[in-house]
Protein backbone atom coordinates (compact mmCIF):
# COMPACT_ATOMS: atom_id res chain seq x y z
CA UNK A 1 0.00 0.00 0.00
CA UNK A 2 2.82 2.28 0.93
CA UNK A 3 4.23 1.99 -2.48
CA UNK A 4 0.82 2.42 -4.69
CA UNK A 5 0.29 5.69 -2.02
CA UNK A 6 3.68 6.96 -3.25
CA UNK A 7 2.95 6.78 -6.89
CA UNK A 8 0.13 8.58 -6.52
CA UNK A 9 1.36 11.43 -4.47
CA UNK A 10 4.17 11.46 -6.76
CA UNK A 11 2.29 11.00 -9.77
CA UNK A 12 -0.74 12.65 -9.83
CA UNK A 13 -0.13 15.30 -6.93
CA UNK A 14 3.45 16.18 -7.48
CA UNK A 15 4.95 15.36 -4.25
CA UNK A 16 8.54 14.37 -4.56
CA UNK A 17 9.24 10.65 -4.28
CA UNK A 18 11.91 11.10 -1.67
CA UNK A 19 9.90 12.88 0.84
CA UNK A 20 6.94 9.83 0.70
CA UNK A 21 8.49 8.16 4.02
CA UNK A 22 6.22 6.39 6.76
CA UNK A 23 7.31 9.11 9.15
CA UNK A 24 6.44 12.19 6.36
CA UNK A 25 3.54 14.32 8.11
CA UNK A 26 1.03 16.05 5.51
CA UNK A 27 3.09 19.30 5.84
CA UNK A 28 6.26 17.48 5.25
CA UNK A 29 4.87 16.76 1.98
CA UNK A 30 2.43 19.55 1.11
CA UNK A 31 -0.35 18.15 0.94
CA UNK A 32 -3.06 20.70 2.09
CA UNK A 33 -6.74 20.30 2.33
CA UNK A 34 -7.90 20.43 -1.16
CA UNK A 35 -4.53 17.94 -1.92
CA UNK A 36 -6.45 16.09 0.71
CA UNK A 37 -9.76 15.87 -1.08
CA UNK A 38 -8.33 15.06 -4.23
CA UNK A 39 -6.06 12.71 -3.09
CA UNK A 40 -9.34 10.64 -1.32
CA UNK A 41 -11.38 11.32 -5.24
CA UNK A 42 -7.97 9.62 -6.42
CA UNK A 43 -7.97 6.64 -4.22
CA UNK A 44 -11.48 5.70 -5.12
CA UNK A 45 -10.56 5.91 -8.98
CA UNK A 46 -7.02 4.41 -9.28
CA UNK A 47 -8.03 1.76 -6.30
CA UNK A 48 -11.12 1.19 -5.50
CA UNK A 49 -10.61 2.58 -2.03
CA UNK A 50 -13.80 4.32 0.22
CA UNK A 51 -11.09 6.30 2.09
CA UNK A 52 -13.13 9.92 3.40
CA UNK A 53 -11.20 13.27 3.21
CA UNK A 54 -12.20 13.80 6.80
CA UNK A 55 -10.11 10.47 7.80
CA UNK A 56 -7.07 11.29 6.12
CA UNK A 57 -7.24 14.63 7.32
CA UNK A 58 -6.89 13.14 10.69
CA UNK A 59 -4.11 10.85 9.70
CA UNK A 60 -1.29 12.83 11.17
CA UNK A 61 1.79 10.80 9.11
CA UNK A 62 2.26 8.56 5.81
CA UNK A 63 1.78 5.77 7.60
CA UNK A 64 -1.66 6.72 9.15
CA UNK A 65 -2.32 6.86 5.75
CA UNK A 66 -1.67 3.55 4.84
CA UNK A 67 -3.23 1.79 7.68
CA UNK A 68 -6.28 3.83 6.90
CA UNK A 69 -6.21 2.44 3.29
CA UNK A 70 -5.78 -0.74 4.60
CA UNK A 71 -8.38 -0.65 6.47
CA UNK A 72 -10.59 0.27 3.61
CA UNK A 73 -9.34 -2.36 1.27
CA UNK A 74 -9.79 -5.19 4.69
CA UNK A 75 -13.48 -4.40 4.19
CA UNK A 76 -13.88 -5.08 0.44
Amino acid sequence: MLEQLKEILSNKLKVSPEAITPDATREDIELDSLAVVELSLLLKSELDLDVSDDDLLEAETVADMVRLMEERSAKV
